[in-house]
């Protein structure tokens, strides 16, 4: 039997964290008084970290096959090194704390992908009803998070994200293991693992995850401050966050119909060229509130579409014995690209302005869909 409540759960918490994270994280380190530039650096740390820990996490999860193990253990050492915060909060204390709880933080979210995907079994099809709790999770966190702060102010940001990491640790236990029978191999060698990363178009998908990313830098790094500078207030900056993920959810529940309909190319360019759009109405047209509705509507693709197809097509194209280190190289070159984006704009951001940053985010967006289009086999 699915056990369905308990997997939602446990993507309910994980999303919260990232709903902290998100919109909050670049507007506590301003609080403590960083420039732009150091801002970038502290949040591309844990992107950075995405880069380097799926892959050893990955490896370790197909030759043991004790994902959820690691799953546990990685939601228990996040949490515990991610409390040194509460002691200091100069620069290079922050930035090791930023590196080491993300380590261990971004050993969770690939091994339990594969986790769900064991357990759903012929019904991967459902995958997005069960992700999409995920997505009510880090609404409430944006929402309760910023009431939170507004009353009392962002001192209060460290000890809010270590109880969602707790919360994290206990969903994990709660998690059944997977049946025997249905759990993904261990053990499976690096020459099958590469030979399969060789299909025609895989390494293409890679490359256009790095994009996607990259493409989101400024959204997740200065969006807040952003739209702050544009005048809108903190309850409407919000609201507008969760208004992405709402449309977000909405997709979720409708992906199993377009999944049936159009194939994965087809819904992976379509994300890339509305992620395009999206950039450009966000850089320039952003203080139009319709348009920023209309942007923000469109996270249903830059995210939601993209991603739920994503971790199909990585299913697809990975054997069972490398289902771990697939999903774990998605996540990797995801990291990779997300912190080359905070990067470049934490640098681009008082340089080139809002403006001509969002629409590099844009250009990065718009290569990606044409190298899809061109690239991927029309099977996919």
């Amino acid at each position: 039997m699915l056990p369905y409540w308990r997997l939602s759960g446990f993507y309910f918490c994980y999303f919260a964290l990232l709903g902290g994270v998100a919109p909050f994280l670049s507007l506590y380190f301003h609080y403590l008084g960083f420039s732009a530039a150091r801002i970038g650096e502290l949040v591309a740390i844990p992107l950075l970290m995405r880069c380097l820990a799926p892959n050893l996490w990955g490896w370790l999860g197909d030759r043991s096959g004790r994902r959820l193990l690691i799953v546990r253990l990685g939601a228990l050492l996040t949490a515990l090194s991610f409390s040194a915060i509460l002691w200091r909060q100069d620069y290079l204390w922050l930035a090791l704390v930023m590196a080491l709880h993300s380590f261990f933080w971004h050993a969770i979210l690939p091994q339990f992908e594969t986790i769900t995907l064991a357990h759903l079994g012929a019904q991967s099809a459902r995958y997005s009803q069960v992700r999409l709790w995920g997505s009510v999770g880090f609404i409430l966190a944006v929402v309760l998070l910023g009431m939170l702060l507004e009353h009392y102010s962002l001192a209060a940001y460290p000890p809010a994200m270590l109880g969602i990491m707790c919360g994290i640790f206990v969903c994990s236990l709660l998690v059944p293991p997977v049946p025997t029978g249905s759990a993904p191999g261990a053990g499976g060698s690096l020459a099958g693992f590469v030979h399969q990363l060789r299909q025609p178009g895989v390494s293409v998908f890679f490359l256009s995850a790095a994009l996607m990313q990259l493409s989101h830098g400024p959204y997740y790094t200065f969006l807040t401050l952003h739209l702050e500078a544009l005048g809108y207030a903190r309850g409407w900056i919000g609201a507008l966050w969760a208004l992405g993920v709402i449309a977000e959810i909405v997709l979720f529940l409708l992906m199993a119909r377009l999944l049936a309909r159009f194939s994965l190319k087809q819904l992976l360019v379509a994300s890339f060229v509305l992620a395009a759009l999206r950039w450009l109405l966000l850089g320039w047209l952003a203080a139009d509130l319709p348009l920023l509705l209309s942007a923000q509507l469109l996270h249903a693709a830059t995210f939601g579409c993209f991603h739920v197809t994503a971790v199909h097509l990585v299913q697809r194209s990975f054997g069972s014995e490398h289902q771990g280190q697939g999903q774990a190289l998605y996540a990797t070159l995801s990291g990779c690209g997300g912190a080359l984006g905070a990067l470049y704009a934490g640098y681009s951001w008082n340089s080139l302005g809002a403006g001509w940053t969002f629409t590099l985010a844009s250009l990065a967006a718009a290569a990606a869909a044409l190298l899809l289009w061109r690239r991927l086999p029309a099977r996919v």
